[in-house]
């Protein structure tokens, strides 16, 4: 399943700026803070920023927005390249905001030069206080008039490292009585003593980000900064950072809606609030909505490009989505790419009595769902096999047409069997099933024309890998599911979802050659991958999604 992304709200924008001349090419950037790993959240950012440009035949730059480095570190910088990859996206060059301290510091002298800027000596909670409210305006600082030489000398000895943390900052002097609180004179530098993942201590006063974005975007030659809606009342501030900064280059931000997915913990700060509780066991956690989790998982790049495609681009509300239908591209592309395999997750033992000789042989098609595909392989057939648990009942129940005594099914692929009995230990618990077969029904002959109610699947224990199965559930509670939506919830206030692994130990496959770069449907059963703690003696399949759909697409 392909779907092409309609034209958009943005890209109406850009070819109104290519038409009247304003640029004659397209440039955008991706600015991730490494400062957490990527989430479904953020695909459509990426497919926004990396495919707008490739569409336009323009460049994107991966930008790291690394202006805080007390959340910061390589491993999310590495983290956030793997994902770009995985999505099927490449960047022109790599640039760090780090890159351009030099040139921001230039910049914020300039403006203290031209009256613009001033060093401010109120502590973070007089600042918070003298900015006033939505319904006030804001009083000034008693420090804003200081002298162009006062400001240039203490914010050289804030460079040098002459103040504590926290005891001065740069402010931008603007208007403290604006209708956009961002406007009044915002903090645009501040004094941090923190080392840096990347540049260590050479630092000892940081930009702010919404001084430090808008000129990292016009040094690059940025034409198009688009970003969430939460900057949409930060586009004034950026634009005067641009319009005062002297550069040639103007970039023009373009707000979008975000992304939510119902019932899902999103949000950095949250994520890794779980990890750090042990409640997941990472960032690639498969229960995690993290792009690393769902790759690990088993989720195709192309389930959440077709998803978001499908979702499209508003600029106004904030949109939650039915986790559902993200689950029906999953389903989507993985019917489509899956290798058809047997596998039973819960064995009881079925013994066919009448039954004699050597396993036989038994041949079913790898990819049935594509059409024309030829390819088979061999599984067998024979006097000791395992079955679902759940395919016997001792007592049958209406409409269940598959094992209990007296009743027929088919074994996909090779036989139709009769139930005759069954053995139970002291508990009550079924050890195993027994059954004839009927010689002369075996699939893909004439006898298979013989019909029954219910087929089964079935694995030969003794031409099969023991392996492990993870099952995963939405991590979230499903009486919390709400509370969490447009990541508004703390994770202190959030029910864990006891169920949302399950681990099976005793599960059987087929005896077949598995790639982790591969997905498999386990018929039945749903659709698998190899885990990444997969060893050559010891197979670990994280299940991707199951079977059941009850998502009925509606007409893009």
């Amino acid at each position: 399943m392909k779907l092409v992304e309609p034209i958009n709200f943005i890209e109406e924008k850009i070819n109104e700026d290519l038409k009247n001349g304003v640029y004659d090419h397209v440039q955008t950037r991706h600015p991730p803070e490494p400062s957490g790993y990527l989430h479904i959240g953020h695909v459509r950012n990426i497919i926004l920023n990396y495919g707008t440009a490739e569409r336009y035949g323009g460049i994107c730059n991966l930008r790291y927005d690394d202006t805080n480095p007390t959340k910061e570190s390589e491993e999310f910088v590495k983290s956030i390249q793997n994902d770009v990859h995985w999505l099927g996206y490449n960047w022109h060059e790599i640039h760090y905001a780090t890159d351009y301290f030099e040139k921001n510091y230039e910049i914020a002298v300039k403006l203290i030069k031209e009256g613009k800027a001033y060093v401010c000596d109120l502590s973070p909670e007089e600042l918070s206080k003298y900015r006033g409210t939505l319904t006030e305006p804001g009083k000034e600082s008693p420090y804003r008039n200081r002298s162009v030489e006062e400001n240039l000398k203490l914010f050289e000895e804030m460079k040098e490292g002459k103040f504590p943390a926290g005891s001065r900052c740069l402010r931008a002097k603007i208007d403290m009585a604006s209708p956009n609180m961002n406007m009044r004179d915002p903090v645009i530098y501040r004094i941090q003593y923190t080392t840096h993942h990347r540049i260590g201590n050479k630092w000892k006063i940081y930009p702010s980000y919404d001084f430090s974005h808008p000129l990292d975007d016009c040094l690059e030659g940025v034409t198009h900064s688009i970003c969430g809606p939460e900057f949409e009342d930060h586009r004034p501030l950026y634009n005067w950072v641009v319009e005062n900064s002297g550069l040639k280059n103007k970039s023009r931000q373009i707000e979008y809606t975000n992304l939510y997915l119902s019932g899902t913990i999103l949000g950095k700060r949250n994520i890794k609030k779980l990890v750090n509780d042990g409640i997941v066991t990472g960032f690639d956690d498969p229960r995690l909505y993290t792009i690393a989790g769902l790759r690990r998982r088993g989720v195709l790049p192309e389930s959440l490009k077709n998803f978001v495609y499908a979702t499209g681009v508003s600029k106004v509300n904030t949109s939650v989505v039915d986790r559902a239908f993200l689950d029906y591209f999953i389903r989507e592309t993985l019917n489509q790419k899956a290798r058809r395999v047997m596998a039973v997750l819960d064995p009881v033992k079925l013994v066919i009595t009448n039954y004699e000789g050597e396993d036989e042989e038994i041949f079913t098609e790898d990819y049935p769902q594509i059409e024309g595909n030829t390819e088979k392989h061999k599984h067998y057939f024979g006097k000791e096999l395992v079955v679902e648990r759940s395919d016997f009942l001792k007592e049958p129940i209406p409409k269940f047409f598959r094992l209990f005594v007296g009743n027929e099914v088919r074994l996909k692929g090779a036989y139709i069997i009769k139930c005759t009995s069954f053995d139970e230990d002291e508990n009550g618990n079924v050890t195993a099933i027994y059954a004839t077969y009927d010689k002369d029904t075996k699939s893909g002959t004439e006898g298979a024309n013989r019909k029954v109610k219910g087929t089964i699947h079935f694995v030969n224990p003794h031409h099969a890998k023991k392996v492990t199965c993870r099952l995963f559930e939405n991590l979230v509670a499903e009486e919390d599911s709400e509370s969490v939506e447009k990541n508004e919830a703390d994770t202190d206030g959030v029910r864990i979802n006891p169920n949302s692994l399950t681990t099976l130990t005793n599960c059987y496959v087929e005896d077949i050659d598995f790639n982790e770069n591969e997905r498999y449907q386990f018929v039945r059963n749903g659709y698998f991958t190899l885990d990444t703690d997969s060893t050559k003696d010891n197979l670990i399949f994280n299940r991707t999604i199951t079977l059941k759909d009850s998502f009925k697409m509606p007409k893009l």
